[in-house]
């Protein structure tokens, strides 16, 4: 295997039980041996796409001192804009190359939330991008529900399991922007190698090449899907829950060679979440004599609060 798997989310979203059959097992396999799909057929229109890409671009070009009046303290980098070299890879002391924005969660009135969410940052310079961040927001919420509901038919769940906890889950849509390089970086990457702390992730097709992901025989290889579709890969959280069933699979961003420093990458991922009281304890269906319970009982919340202190955006 040299490239990601391809699924078509049509054949889920079928009246035909066999081709719903056939995405479950594609999707489940792929996500037991390496942990990526890309998938075709998703909720995003390519107008929307477009419109996002432009908004995002236009805010990263803002003056620095523009940009920074987005960058809220004490949110632990949950809403507004994160400044470059900010966040690092868990274990790894250098900053990624990049510079990011968050837009969260904007629950709906009968939500019944335990918790508050953030407030989104409004940026007052851009009148479209709000909006237009949002609109994709809950395309790829709504695809990711899809996503989740395949994988619960697989693990041998009710089709519908996750739906109350990522409805009006802590999910982050992640736009990121690593600016061309202008010397050689000391040992840091436009992303080091990491999991996703979430349960799954949506990333619409990045503006250059670089994402790559490690096969279980230690060879990295690249994620190259085509230009209309979605990279959709297993967080830890997912993998937590399913007691290693599904795969949380290691993948960073390399720097381009040197011909090409002075080329901008723009990507957005969408970082899927659960409200925060969701119990990550291993599933009973995941749990067998070959596959022991491997972790320890904990919610979402507390393991996102863990993780966002171990890759920097939160300070003990």
């Amino acid at each position: 295997m040299n490239n990601i798997p391809s699924v078509d989310l049509a054949d889920f979203l079928s009246d035909d039980s066999k081709r719903k059959k056939k995405f479950v097992n594609e999707i489940g396999k792929a996500y037991e041996e390496i942990g990526f799909v890309s998938l075709k057929n998703h909720f995003l229109s390519d107008q929307l796409v477009e419109e996002l890409y432009k908004e995002v671009k236009s805010f990263f070009e803002l003056p620095l001192e523009t940009k920074r009046k987005y960058e809220i303290e004490g949110l632990g980098g949950q809403r507004g804009y994160i400044s470059f070299g900010k966040e690092h890879a868990k274990g790894k002391k250098e900053g990624d190359l990049k510079e990011f924005w968050h837009f969260g969660q904007e629950p709906t009135p009968d939500a019944e939330l335990i918790e508050e969410y953030p407030k989104n940052v409004q940026i007052e310079e851009l009148k479209d991008f709000n909006h237009t961040g949002m609109e994709a927001y809950r395309m790829l919420e709504k695809t990711g529900i899809y996503v989740l509901r395949a994988l619960a038919l697989y693990i041998g769940l009710d089709e519908h399991y996750f739906d109350h906890w990522v409805s009006n889950g802590n999910s982050i849509l992640r736009p990121i922007h690593y600016p061309p390089l202008k010397e050689e970086p000391q040992g840091a990457e436009r992303a080091g190698a990491h999991g996703d702390i979430n349960l799954i992730t949506l990333l619409m097709g990045a503006s250059t090449g670089g994402l790559q992901v490690l096969r279980k025989d230690g060879q990295w290889i690249d994620a190259i899907p085509k230009e209309d579709e979605l990279v959709i890969n297993v967080g830890d959280m997912l993998e937590r829950l399913t007691n290693n069933k599904l795969r949380s699979t290691i993948h960073k961003v390399i720097n381009p060679p040197k011909e090409d420093w002075d080329k901008p990458r723009y990507s957005i991922p969408f970082f899927m979440h659960p409200r925060s009281e969701m119990s990550l304890n291993c599933l009973e269906e995941c749990i067998s004599e070959e596959n022991p319970k491997h972790y320890e009982d904990i919610t979402a919340g507390e393991f996102l609060h863990q993780r966002l202190v171990e890759i920097g955006l939160i300070k003990k």
